[in-house]
């Protein structure tokens, strides 16, 4: 039986992760509330940050980053977006605060 979450992302119920992807604060609380469907999104998105804003994530200030573009992902604004990029349709979440 997959272990379900109300994911903070997609807004809704769906399969979690099997393991917390981070050994901190952050990897619990997306192992808590994200989605494996949501987390996959994240995996493509971090790629593309990773290789526009050539970020190397082998040193502690990359990984940090990273870090806080995970957490913007799912629980804030949705992080950075490189220029000219389109996110996939998204019923229209404004940015307002």
């Amino acid at each position: 039986m997959p272990r379900m979450v109300q994911c903070a992302k997609l807004k809704k119920e769906a399969e979690g992760l099997d393991r917390p992807p981070y050994p901190n604060e952050l990897g619990k609380r997306i192992y808590e509330s994200v989605s494996k469907e949501a987390w996959k999104q994240w995996v493509s998105h971090s790629t593309m940050i990773v290789n526009e804003y050539r970020i190397d994530v082998s040193s502690k200030s990359g990984t940090e980053m990273l870090l806080k573009q995970a957490e913007s992902f799912f629980f804030g604004d949705g992080g950075l977006r490189p220029e000219g990029y389109v996110p996939p349709s998204d019923e229209g979440h404004g940015h307002g605060h």
